[in-house]
């Protein structure tokens, strides 16, 4: 793995012709008619109903996207076979030619913080040679200890061509209790978003993007456009499409002229498309075909409304 992230990012992006992140948060009570009843009623049992739904996700959507989010805290939940079901699922994933993301929005400062950056970005000592453990190219992190907190992920992930996305303006109804609080004349996600930008000047790619990207909900589009123009050359990572509210024309802004700069992410809306009425209607008990619709109903609405249409071309 030798290109800059953001470069073999875009690379995958222009091939499947689309800017769609596949968010994978399973939820037990959530899974299709049946699917938890297949596997033993037992912590263990659930956590691989969790990584079986994850990985029969990955198949339906690996050729028609570039990357796959995972939320870590929904397998989390359930200990240590949860973090075995994770694991599995990210390497079907890799396996399957898609870029992952972590979200685990991690953050320390010191000898914890490089502890964080290499168990998830880079390489551990085990014995006498250095092995990675979560096979994963990127990694979404908190800034609020600083640049303490930030600046071991930035190394790591610089040094082995892997991605970070700071939380910069959340996409949740409470994100304005602090982000929006002013201070030097400005809100505290722009002062964020200024350190973005800095700490990401000496990690460009050939495409220009620098490796740390930001996380911009869709769900405030004004300060979503506000951004863009604020981080010409920082990848966006946004949430808050579909289920949070945010649609297209709420996203359209947080794309450069070429149609990229910006990663559209949608979990529930894709993952559990099959308990929408108007998918369950049309698919009934075929859960598959109500995500694969879902996802292309949101790759068609995002060129039809957005710059990303360009990526078709």
């Amino acid at each position: 793995m030798s290109a800059h992230f953001v470069d073999r990012l875009f690379a995958a992006m222009r091939r499947v012709g689309n800017p769609v992140v596949v968010g994978i948060d399973p939820r037990p009570e959530e899974l299709p008619p049946g699917f938890l009843e297949r596997f033993p009623a037992d912590q263990s049992g659930v956590a691989a109903a969790l990584g079986q739904f994850g990985r029969e996700i990955i198949d339906i959507v690996a050729t028609h996207v570039a990357l796959v989010k995972f939320q870590s805290a929904f397998y989390e939940a359930y200990g240590p076979p949860g973090f075995v079901a994770l694991h599995e699922t990210v390497e079907h994933a890799k396996r399957m030619g898609l870029i992952v993301i972590l979200d685990g929005k991690r953050n320390d400062i010191g000898s914890t913080a490089e502890a964080y950056a290499r168990g998830y970005l880079g390489k551990v000592p085990i014995g006498g040679s250095f092995e990675p453990c979560w096979n994963v190219d990127a990694l979404t992190i908190n800034a609020y200890l600083g640049t303490e907190g930030v600046t071991p992920f930035i190394k790591v992930a610089a040094r082995e061509n892997k991605g970070v996305f700071v939380l910069v303006r959340t996409s949740n109804r409470s994100a304005g209790d602090f982000q929006d609080l002013v201070a030097d004349g400005k809100p505290l996600y722009r002062h964020v978003a200024e350190r973005v930008r800095l700490w990401g000047q000496s990690s460009l790619g050939q495409e220009g993007y620098s490796l740390v990207g930001a996380v911009v909900g869709a769900t405030y589009p004004t300060q979503l456009a506000e951004l863009r123009a604020a981080l010409p050359k920082v990848l966006l990572l946004v949430p808050g499409y579909g289920t949070q509210g945010a649609t297209s024309l709420d996203i359209a802004s947080a794309f450069d002229d070429d149609g990229l700069g910006a990663l559209v992410n949608n979990s529930r809306g894709i993952t559990f498309a099959y308990e929408r009425p108007a998918y369950l209607a049309r698919f009934g008990d075929d859960w598959q075909g109500a995500v694969r619709q879902a996802l292309q109903d949101m790759i068609d609405d995002l060129a039809a409304n957005t710059p990303a249409g360009k990526l078709r071309v």
